[in-house]
């Protein structure tokens, strides 16, 4: 059908407006979470602060998710992701000046950190819920790969040029950072007003319960789920990169920039091996395996002393997804 002709997506400009929204806005947080990384070990040198500041970053995603999703249905999701880019720029302009004035402190940091990470958790249900009012129905499917593989190709390529570009100095990130949130708040407030009708509904526990409850029903996606969740839990390296980059394979920011990116090119070349080959037999003996070459990765990983075999075993932990 001529309305399902890819071209017209290329040529659909309020997607294209809001697809490269969706590259600052995720290039802007990779190469911010480099920088925090790497500028807050440098502070302190203590492991568990490494720890603490991604628990403090994700802890608004609890905090906040009876109100997330209700908040997207209930006021402008232009404004609302609009302002969460604005807050994040705020963000990033705060530790660039921080940098400027050598006044960056850990407390500061943290205070931050739980700031991005609110932004976020409203954010990415908004920006969710925005692409439908976008495109048309017969452009929709092509226009969520579209999507994703913005956000992908932004998780592979701004980690790797956040520690680049850190390299010459902490403002060099954060500096960029601010732009690039600020242009993508331009996008999205330049956006067209028609969406899909707004919920008034109160948010409820109820509400939040539901899912929980579908899940439940599904024996097959809360196994799916929980062996993910426990797989990352006990094993998941990432949030050590500083420590991994500086102390012990011995490479500078562009070292933990590069291993940061490692992952996602993982992922991206198992996305391709899974649209050319389906997993259609035997699905949970594949995730077992999956989980267990994760688990073999990452003690390989632990072990390693060379920074391009680290880099190799990132790629197959990224794999894993």
């Amino acid at each position: 059908m001529p309305s399902q002709d890819p071209l017209l997506l290329r040529h659909h400009r309020p997607f294209i407006a809001f697809w490269l929204a969706r590259i600052f806005t995720a290039s802007g947080f990779q190469m911010l979470t480099v920088a925090i990384g790497w500028n807050l070990y440098q502070l302190t040198g203590n492991v568990l602060d490494l720890g603490l500041v991604g628990l403090v970053e994700f802890a608004p995603r609890v905090l906040f998710m009876l109100h997330t999703g209700h908040v997207a249905d209930r006021y402008d999701r232009r404004r609302v992701a609009a302002i969460c880019q604005s807050l994040q720029a705020l963000i990033a302009l705060a530790l660039a000046v921080g940098s400027l004035t050598d006044s960056v402190t850990r407390e500061m940091i943290f205070i931050l950190a739980f700031l991005l990470g609110g932004a976020r958790s409203f954010e990415m249900p908004t920006t969710q819920a925005l692409l439908p009012s976008i495109v048309p129905a017969a452009l929709f499917p092509r226009a969520v790969a579209a999507a994703q593989s913005a956000q992908q190709s932004a998780t592979i390529v701004a980690p790797a040029l956040g520690g680049l570009l850190y390299a010459f100095g902490s403002v060099w990130v954060y500096g960029p950072t601010v732009v690039l949130y600020l242009i993508a708040c331009v996008l999205m407030l330049n956006l067209p007003a028609r969406q899909t009708p707004l919920n008034k509904g109160k948010a409820t526990l109820d509400s939040l319960l539901a899912g929980i409850r579908f899940i439940r029903s599904r024996p097959d996606i809360l196994g799916a789920i929980s062996l993910d969740l426990f797989a990352v839990l006990l094993g998941g390296a990432t949030a050590l990169l500083p420590v991994f980059a500086k102390d012990i394979l011995l490479t500078g920011p562009w070292g933990l920039g590069l291993l940061r990116s490692a992952p996602a090119v993982g992922a991206l070349l198992m996305s391709l091996w899974l649209a050319r080959f389906s997993v259609e037999r035997k699905v949970g003996r594949v995730m077992f395996t999956a989980v267990g070459v994760f688990g073999v990765a990452t003690i390989a990983f632990g072990l390693s002393t060379s920074f391009w075999f680290s880099l190799a075993v990132l790629v197959v932990l990224g794999r894993r997804t």
